[in-house]
């Protein structure tokens, strides 16, 4: 009998999904199984296998609707703000503020520096949504700075970015209790009109 092709878009793929991001995020990709996704999920594997293929791609479905859920967040409440942003470094500042309250709401870090830990350097499918993940992020404050008008965006969008995932870092780890607050100290240096 011929293996029917992946369809995670069903209930039971939608419930598998949302179980499986719960318990990725909460004990990493290593430490969980197919068995407990399934259990949890109340399916059984064979409906797992039959909505995602194979693990390794329930792993890129829980990356890619993380991604779309921060990005879906990130842009709402950027927008929530107001036109009244300073463009550029106003818009800069209020994207590590939302960032930090994403962070505060989610304490074990950053779900793509996670998986990175766990399946980076591998052939994982997953490797792919957590480049897209981060380059997003680069592209919106380069972005940011490009649409005010900085002569220099990239390399400032660049160096923004890294205070961003340091921060994250930073906060997650408690290493820096008030890492987004420094993060925005720095930045604000960093885009200060020259003297």
């Amino acid at each position: 009998m011929p293996r029917r092709s992946p369809n995670p878009h069903t209930p039971a793929g939608e419930k598998i999904l949302a179980t499986a991001g719960e318990l990725f995020y909460e004990r990493g990709i290593r430490g969980v199984g197919v068995d407990l996704i399934a259990e949890e999920a109340g399916v059984t594997k064979k409906t797992l296998y039959d909505r995602f293929g194979s693990k390794d791609a329930l792993v890129a479905a829980y990356l890619t609707r993380r991604h779309e859920r921060w990005a879906a967040w990130f842009t709402e409440r950027l927008a929530a703000r107001g036109t009244g942003l300073e463009p550029g470094a106003g818009q800069v500042l209020a994207a590590l503020e939302i960032a930090e309250e994403w962070a505060e709401a989610n304490m074990r870090g950053c779900a793509f520096v996670n998986a990175h830990g766990e399946i980076g350097g591998t052939g994982h499918p997953g490797n792919a949504v957590i480049l897209a993940d981060k380059q997003y992020m680069l592209g919106t404050f380069t972005g940011m700075l490009r649409d005010a008008g900085h002569p220099d965006a990239e390399r400032l969008g660049a160096q923004v970015h890294l205070l961003y995932e340091g921060a994250l870092v930073a906060h997650t780890t408690r290493a820096q209790p008030d890492a987004f607050a420094t993060a925005r100290a720095a930045a604000r240096a960093l885009l200060a009109p020259a003297a």
